[in-house]
């Protein structure tokens, strides 16, 4: 069991604009059955954990779209707020220590993974915790300049795989701890 942040980004690290659209992202070509592709990520999934700003894009678009809820795995909700639940989603609403979250999430998720849905933020936490094993990243030919970052901390990565897929190269990582640089020489 892994703690997985699978997610787009642009040229330029930005997984949202300014104004929380993914407008940039969603008119990108993509191979359904190609590298690193959604379908095959989401069959390893036993849980999903995600932040209040990405439930409430996810939110929006089912209303904008008439989508059902997209995910049959139990889904954590990270808000100090109160959001309003979906009919049919097993969703749990939760606040405080990441640690509770995670335990609370792969006892769910069993032998599956977790998915840090987002946003960059969230995955900060939990790489920040030592709980964040791999990043998966789809890389757009976008450029925005300014938005929501793709992971705001200092890490270290280890390169596994590269591919491309449709207009995207993607790029899994194994997660090698917190950056640390020596700043004598």
């Amino acid at each position: 069991m892994s703690a997985v942040y699978y997610t787009a980004t642009t040229l330029d690290g930005f997984i949202a604009d300014p104004s929380d659209s993914l407008d940039w992202l969603l008119r990108q070509p993509q191979d359904e059955g190609g590298a690193q592709n959604y379908e095959e990520f989401i069959e390893r999934i036993g849980a999903l954990v995600m932040g209040s700003t990405t439930y409430e894009w996810v939110l929006a678009h089912l209303e904008r779209t008439g989508e059902a809820w997209y995910y049959s795995q139990p889904s954590w909700v990270l808000s100090s707020r109160d959001l309003p639940a979906l009919d049919g989603a097993d969703l749990r609403f939760a606040s405080g220590s990441i640690r509770e979250v995670y335990d609370d999430a792969a006892a769910a998720a069993g032998e599956r993974d977790v998915w840090v849905v987002g946003g960059g933020d969230l995955a900060g936490q939990f790489a920040d915790a030592g709980l964040l094993d791999e990043v998966i990243v789809s890389i757009a030919p976008v450029v925005l300049g300014a938005g929501r970052p793709l992971l705001p901390r200092r890490l270290d990565l280890q390169l596994e795989e590269t591919a491309r897929n449709g207009a995207f190269v993607t790029a899994r990582y194994t997660v090698a701890g917190p950056l640390t640089e020596d700043r004598t020489g």
